[in-house]
């Protein structure tokens, strides 16, 4: 039995305002054309369909016009709810859907899922686990105990959940489960929205050990395979969503499995989808400029980090914007600024007041404008928004 893995859409995300609308158009036709093509018998998706809990109409249009083109001849669809995803909504069309062959797993269930596979008349067992939630679980498992208590208690009942839905795994059945969990030791990139406190909801991975064959997950973006009994793996998004994914190679993955059997797995890269990329400028405005001339990462979001020793102006930021559309940060970096930072974290003062001052010495007394004060504190707040998830990640 051929399965592709795929998850974390996030169908219906933007980046800093930006629409990805086209680009998980690209993907999704180029989804379905690497299950026709390489005659998958069966789709597993993990988790994190949208973004949000309240979707777009045109996200939730998108996801079911690819539900329908990849079930249209009859294969197999498993779908579960991950962290995003409001779960009653995703499973909310299941009676007019399973007759297309399409399964979707809102809340964590005791029942497991079983599909036929047209082509080859083998049976796969999924045991399905959507992003399984204290609240979702049902169980307060916080309490009092600490995080390491609090940590094993999640992945015992995890454990337990998993083996219950692989009781009918079976020597004549593909046995694959199913997930959208955090597992100790999987990388993890800024764009995942923490599904764990402190770390306490973070799975060990013998808590999915449970008799089958291939594990798919989903929540890290990041394609990667995990330590633990059979194979392990997450499929990863299939678009960057995060400057902390700049480079990543983005994939879908193919596994071949028969019952009772090793699987094979092969990672399938995708063309879709801008990519992200991360500038770092040292030679100021004129440098950057002769990277716009020379077409440098033509058609990619850029993260623009440029050193400089004068204060810019509102004209330089609006001729960046508009030589390049792609460019959705600037965070100018002045070294005497680095010190009055510095000065200002022990004297209290409003970095807006440092800010005026810089630029009057920078200008010869001129005075900033609102509205570039505004833009700066936009910024300074950027940064430290993205400092505090470095810290927490």
């Amino acid at each position: 039995m051929r399965i592709l893995h795929t998850g974390d859409w996030h169908l219906g995300r933007t980046l800093e305002g930006r629409s990805r609308q086209k680009e998980q158009e690209q993907f999704v036709d180029e989804l379905v054309m690497i299950a026709d093509s390489s005659g998958a018998d069966l789709i597993l998706m993990a988790g994190d369909v949208y973004d949000s809990v309240n979707p777009p109409a045109a996200a939730e249009q998108l996801f079911y016009e690819v539900a329908a083109r990849l079930t249209a001849g009859g294969r197999p669809l498993v779908v579960i709810s991950g962290n995003h995803d409001q779960p009653e909504r995703v499973a909310s069309v299941s009676p007019l859907v399973r007759r297309q062959g399409i399964t979707l797993v809102g809340m964590p269930t005791s029942e497991p899922v079983t599909v036929h596979a047209a082509r080859t008349g083998e049976v796969a067992k999924i045991a399905a686990l959507p992003y399984p939630s204290e609240a979702r679980l049902g169980e307060l498992l916080a309490g009092d105990s600490g995080e390491a208590e609090l940590r094993l208690a999640y992945s015992a009942r995890v454990g337990r959940l998993m083996n219950l839905l692989g009781r009918e795994f079976t020597p004549q059945t593909v046995n694959l489960a199913m997930s959208h969990i955090y597992v100790l030791g999987g990388v993890e990139s800024d764009s995942e929205r923490p599904i764990q406190v402190g770390g306490a909801y973070t799975v060990d991975p013998s808590a999915l050990s449970c008799g089958a064959q291939y594990t798919a997950l989903g929540h890290l973006h990041r394609a990667q395979r995990v330590k633990g009994e059979g194979m392990i793996r997450y499929s990863g998004s299939p678009l960057a969503y995060s400057f902390s994914e700049a480079g990543q190679a983005k994939s879908v993955a193919m596994i071949d499995v028969a019952p009772g059997g090793e699987p094979v797995f092969e990672e399938i890269y995708l063309s879709c989808g801008r990519p992200l990329v991360n500038w770092r400028s040292a030679g100021g405005l004129q440098e950057v400029y002769g990277w716009l001339d020379e077409g440098r990462d033509e058609g990619a979001f850029i993260d623009l980090e440029l050193r400089l020793t004068e204060a810019m102006s509102m004209n330089d930021i609006q001729r960046l914007r508009k030589s390049r559309e792609g460019i959705v940060h600037i965070r100018p970096i002045y070294p005497q600024m680095e010190q009055e930072l510095e000065e200002m974290s022990r004297s209290r003062m409003p970095v807006q007041e440092l800010f005026r001052r810089f630029y009057q010495r920078q200008t010869g007394g001129a005075e900033p404008d609102d509205s570039l004060i505004e833009l700066f504190l936009e910024l300074a707040e950027e940064e430290r928004h993205e400092a505090a998830e470095g810290e927490e990640n």
